[in-house]
């Protein structure tokens, strides 16, 4: 089959669109969306040249992307991550989170929301953040009078908060196949990140005090001195913790280390810090080395397929295609901008936030291009949206963990329920990311 042949009967605009089509045929059938993008690929390459040109691409791919340097920041982010999960330091977390905010209205969501922020900042992954802390914190909040669908939403909202405080996977991700910066990038996410999270806390107090009966106000006769006093002890087992978060952050944010070299640190220092509090054990060791291998291979064997789609969109011109379409139109940005939004939220109630990001960066980053919108500003909205899409119904995912965690005891729409009141306050955070660029461009705009 010659591509000449076939070249008389599909355009180039017909090969690009028509691929997409199939990629998400192939993924609503549940085809693994590494397994669809690679296999379109090939029967892409091999339609428009020949299928020799389609298995050396398939021979080359992986080690072009394996031997990507910026890439190797993933594998050093997961094991920092696996430490901390495997050595108990989420119990720490929200016990001292727990102490310090419990007085206030809705005391035990609060200490939840940003114990989780805290977790998901050192683990790398909201998924496992809604599990471990839905073990700790719902039976916690239940025993406490909390409404069900208080103590389910905040849990499953709040793990994604880590997706935009470094370090984060989904930035190193996405500067690599965007071709950004990964230090501004990731710098960039600390403002919109922490906006995240007070937003949700502010939401949880302006509720419970409206609403005292979802969160009964916590009642402790103790000493004051007595509080205080552990309230200060329960910082020693999380304190190192805290300190690599934010080293982290200001290394790079001082350009003393690479996001690479950052996750190198990251990795050896959890090590050290797990070592010094007695927690790192032989099994310890064995199950976070293997955690981070297989997060590695399942994030990688779906950037392999999307690193051979992205060259045959290029092959046929789609990129360009989509630029002179928006160029010829003269869309407005804001237009640009709600069309973008209408996308990744549909696209997220139904794929994995690394399957969106992959699947959509070759088609949207050319239209931001075309429009002279920054990339960088691109990375916050897109990284945020495909976390909002971890929420959504139908097939929001921190929702079933939670509800894999409860059990029956809660039904599934309650947790929903919960939900809805954490996607209002992202409504509310995604119109101020959107309407002032600057909360996600001035941090990086000052660094060296």
């Amino acid at each position: 089959m010659s591509a000449e042949l076939f070249g008389l009967v599909l355009s180039p605009e017909l090969l690009g669109f028509g691929s997409l089509a199939l990629v998400l045929l192939l993924i609503a059938v549940r085809m693994p969306i590494g397994v669809a993008l690679g296999v379109v690929s090939f029967l892409g390459f091999t339609l428009v040249r020949n299928e020799q040109v389609a298995l050396a691409m398939m021979a080359q791919t992986p080690y072009e992307l394996a031997a990507n340097w910026g890439l190797s920041a993933i594998p050093m982010f997961i094991l920092m991550g696996a430490i901390a999960h495997n050595t108990g330091i989420s119990e720490s977390l929200f016990r001292a989170a727990r102490l310090w905010l419990s007085s206030l209205p809705g005391g035990l969501a609060v200490a939840t929301n940003f114990a989780s922020a805290g977790f998901a900042a050192a683990s790398g992954s909201s998924v496992a953040t809604a599990a471990t802390m839905g073990r700790l914190a719902i039976p916690t909040m239940l025993k406490a009078g909390y409404a069900p669908t208080l103590a389910t939403g905040v849990v499953a909202s709040s793990g994604t908060l880590g997706a935009l405080i470094p370090p984060s996977i989904m930035f190193v991700v996405y500067g690599v196949f965007a071709e950004v910066s990964i230090t501004k990038l990731l710098i960039a996410g600390v403002v919109p990140g922490i906006l995240t999270a007070f937003v949700y806390a502010a939401m949880i107090m302006g509720r419970c005090w409206l609403n005292p009966a979802i969160a009964p106000p916590s009642q402790s006769h103790r000493p004051r001195a007595e509080v205080w006093r552990e309230r200060w002890q329960s910082l020693l087992p999380v304190w190192p913790l805290l300190l690599l978060i934010f080293g982290i952050i200001g290394g790079l944010y001082g350009g003393i280390f690479t996001p690479t070299e950052a996750g190198a640190a990251g990795a050896f220092l959890s090590f050290c810090v797990a070592a010094l509090q007695g927690r790192l054990t032989r099994r310890v060791v064995s199950t976070s080395v293997m955690e981070a291998i297989r997060t590695t291979a399942q994030l990688f064997f779906v950037a392999y397929g999307a690193v051979m789609y992205t060259r045959f969109l290029a092959l046929v011109g789609l990129p360009g295609i989509m630029a002179e379409m928006m160029g010829s139109w003269a869309v407005d940005p804001v237009l640009m901008l709600v069309a973008v939004s209408i996308i990744y939220l549909i696209l997220g109630m139904f794929l994995d936030p690394l399957g969106v990001l992959l699947l959509t960066l070759p088609v949207v980053q050319p239209m931001f291009e075309a429009l002279g919108l920054d990339p960088i500003w691109l990375g916050v909205i897109v990284v945020k949206y495909i976390e909002i899409g971890l929420l959504t119904p139908p097939v929001g995912f921190n929702a079933y963990v939670v509800k894999n965690v409860v059990g029956d005891s809660i039904p599934l729409e309650t947790i929903f329920k919960g939900i809805a009141w954490f996607l209002l306050c992202e409504l509310v955070i995604m119109v101020l990311i959107l309407s002032f660029p600057q909360l996600s461009l001035w941090l990086p705009a000052t660094m060296r």
